[in-house]
């Protein structure tokens, strides 16, 4: 997960493309350009095309209109400011990495089961998970590598 430093530094193209691969529909995989362009106009957003999707996510194109970009966060329910101001963006980006782990069924029965248990069983809980992550080389909550 990127901190605010690298996500205030992120271009367009990086934090599109950060959309794409993050926000997915129901079926796990990841949108079209054509689902996305479509389901824009399609909701009395502005005429945007799948290539033009596709030119904005590769950074061939990194100058949208305000509407173009307000239409693209909605469609991946997100705050436009998430495209302007790091903070938004680091905020957001912290929701989407806890979303996309809460897809893993083995982490979301692991959430599901800690419910309800007192602080310090999720503080020991916690230690737990840290260690094994460092046992097995994973970045930590801030995406460092453990050393």
């Amino acid at each position: 997960m990127p901190d605010a430093s690298s996500s205030s530094e992120r271009t367009l193209a990086a934090k599109v493309d950060h959309l794409f691969r993050t926000v997915r529909p129901s079926s796990g995989k990841e949108y079209s350009f054509e689902e996305v362009a479509e389901t824009i106009r399609s909701g009395d957003g502005p005429t945007i095309s799948a290539t033009y999707l596709w030119q904005l996510r590769k950074g061939l194109r990194d100058n949208p209109t305000r509407r173009h970009l307000e239409a693209l966060a909605g469609f991946f329910g997100v705050p436009p400011a998430y495209f302007f101001d790091a903070t938004t963006t680091s905020q957001v980006d912290a929701e989407l990495a806890l979303l996309a782990a809460l897809r893993d069924a083995s982490v979301r029965q692991i959430a599901l089961r800690a419910s309800g248990l007192s602080a310090k069983s999720l503080g020991a809980i916690t230690e737990m998970v840290e260690r094994a992550r460092e046992i097995e080389g994973l970045p930590d909550a801030q995406g460092e590598p453990e050393s």
